[in-house]
């Protein structure tokens, strides 16, 4: 069978990764302030680290340029990322706390989620608790 889904887009920007699910119920501008917070969260930005311009972005991504900057004006409403008039955009110097806990609470989101498809496949918590031991293993070569 044809798989007829949409490809998923992956970027390489500078220190940033992001990786975009068109067909994600989760709007594309979530995930994106989702995955920049993870990556402030985790270390992968550091403060003051510069990050892509929402044209630049918008342009990697083939996405709408509303929609980039829609995610970088509420990450710098929140104060995870800063504008400094013509200079760019980047990440800004007490960004790590609060993007800690929003990075939890999206990782929590997602776990739920995942719980919620393993019980309904039939899956039980040990088969689940396994399969993300050993998935953790291959992606953090731990």
């Amino acid at each position: 069978m044809l798989d007829t889904r949409p490809p998923r887009v992956t970027v390489y920007w500078y220190t940033m990764f992001l990786k975009i699910e068109p067909t994600s119920p989760i709007p594309i501008y979530r995930q994106i302030m989702d995955q920049v917070r993870f990556a402030v969260a985790s270390g992968r930005l550091t403060p003051q680290a510069r990050v892509p311009s929402v044209r630049d972005l918008a342009q990697e991504l083939q996405i709408n340029l509303q929609t980039v900057a829609k995610a970088y004006a509420e990450l710098v409403s929140e104060g995870t990322l800063e504008i400094r008039r013509g200079l760019g955009t980047y990440v800004a110097g007490r960004a790590p706390r609060k993007a800690d806990a929003d990075a939890r609470e999206a990782i929590a989101a997602q776990v739920r989620a995942l719980c919620r498809h393993a019980f309904a496949y039939g899956l039980s918590a040990d088969e689940l608790h396994k399969m993300i031991g050993k998935l953790w293993r291959e992606e953090t070569k731990s």
